[in-house]
């Protein structure tokens, strides 16, 4: 089986088509156990509501929206947050980075934090801030491109089904700019 080439694009405006693709990535991000908000199990109706709320996010310019596709459909997808208090116009918060299970260890969610740094910087933003379960798949991922772990919360949330987790904060700096 070759390696996938993916190339995670910015979307500005999400269509019904995008928003029940991107339900799908979250039910099934869920139902595999991941950490990112949500409790199993997840319904249909609550991962589009929440989809419908990012697309409103989106069009606002609150957020960034990056994802990927391969020949099943949308298989993943990372949020760069923009809403952020007036003393800091100079970062952004990274979220909600999720693959399909079916595209995991393909190499999908270095090119979607990539993509996600690209697109921060051509939003003049110089520093990055995320939180993840720690030791999970995505710190570890997030250590290997280079974030800069900050430290861990004991206790910071609740695994899908249940039991609490630790998160670890991580920063990148992407260059500097006057403000």
């Amino acid at each position: 089986m070759s390696t996938p080439t993916w190339s995670p694009r910015r979307l500005h405006a999400l269509d019904d088509a995008h928003i029940k693709g991107l339900a799908d990535v979250l039910l099934d991000c869920v139902e595999g156990g991941a950490s990112v908000s949500f409790m199993h199990p997840l319904t249909r109706d609550r991962a589009l509501a929440f989809w419908h709320r990012v697309a409103q996010g989106v069009a606002a310019g609150e957020r960034a929206l990056l994802v990927a596709e391969d020949a099943q459909g949308l298989c993943g997808s990372v949020q760069l947050m923009f809403d952020l208090p007036e003393n800091q116009p100079h970062r952004a918060d990274l979220a909600k980075m999720l693959v399909h299970r079916r595209a995991r260890r393909r190499g999908l969610g270095a090119a979607l934090m990539r993509a996600a740094e690209a697109t921060a910087r051509e939003c003049g933003k110089t520093l990055l801030v995320l939180d993840a379960v720690t030791g999970g798949d995505a710190a570890r991922l997030y250590e290997r491109l280079g974030w800069v772990r900050v430290g861990d919360i004991p206790g910071y949330a609740l695994m899908p089904r249940g039991g609490l987790c630790s998160t670890t904060v991580y920063y990148r700096e992407l260059g500097s700019q006057q403000f």
